[in-house]
């Protein structure tokens, strides 16, 4: 089998090929949780951690359709795939967080 038939086209398996982003790159997430005081503080808390240049103005809110929850879009400037798992981890592992997408 020549390496065009499996696919490589005569390349090295590059990881950067393996990510659909380009870093850095602006990055949505979206994070839901119990509308309650301090939820918005606690997500912009760890977006600042992991993205130090992190805008909170660019903070995007929607109440849910009954108004018990709510849905906080984060734009974070996106570095690497292992910033991107961490703050997935760390607002995952956080309490007042219910989802993360």
């Amino acid at each position: 089998m020549t390496s065009s038939e499996n696919g490589l086209n005569g390349q090295a398996n590059d990881p950067r090929k393996d990510s659909l982003i380009e870093y850095p790159s602006k990055f949505p997430i979206k994070v839901m949780g119990a509308k309650v005081d301090g939820f918005v503080h606690a997500v912009t808390q760890l977006a600042h951690q992991f993205d130090p240049t992190f805008d909170a103005s660019t903070i995007e809110l929607r109440d849910s359709r009954a108004g018990n929850y709510l849905g906080v879009t984060i734009t974070i400037t996106a570095t690497s795939r292992e910033q991107l798992d961490d703050l997935y981890r760390a607002l995952s592992a956080h309490p007042m967080v219910k989802v993360v997408l």
